[in-house]
């Protein structure tokens, strides 16, 4: 490898999820911050969780739920 242009590779890289776990692992970077990990992934752990985290599915209705309304009322 050439001198000089690699980052730093940190062995034991800190990695914290939003569900709380943290784990360690190889990164360019001392700390990361991830959404999902393996603890609370729907794929390994077999049950369904909803992260709604903007209210996406409430700014929907607020902006078009008018137009399921009218077309219901027809």
């Amino acid at each position: 490898m050439k001198a000089e242009i690699h980052p730093t590779y940190y062995a034991d890289a800190q990695v914290t999820c939003v569900c709380g776990n943290t784990f360690n692992t190889g990164s360019t970077q001392k700390e990361l911050h991830v959404d999902i990990c393996s603890d609370c992934h729907p794929f390994f752990t077999g049950k369904q969780k909803l992260l709604d985290t903007e209210g996406r599915v409430d700014r929907f209705n607020k902006r078009y739920g008018q137009f399921m309304k009218a077309k219901q009322n027809k």
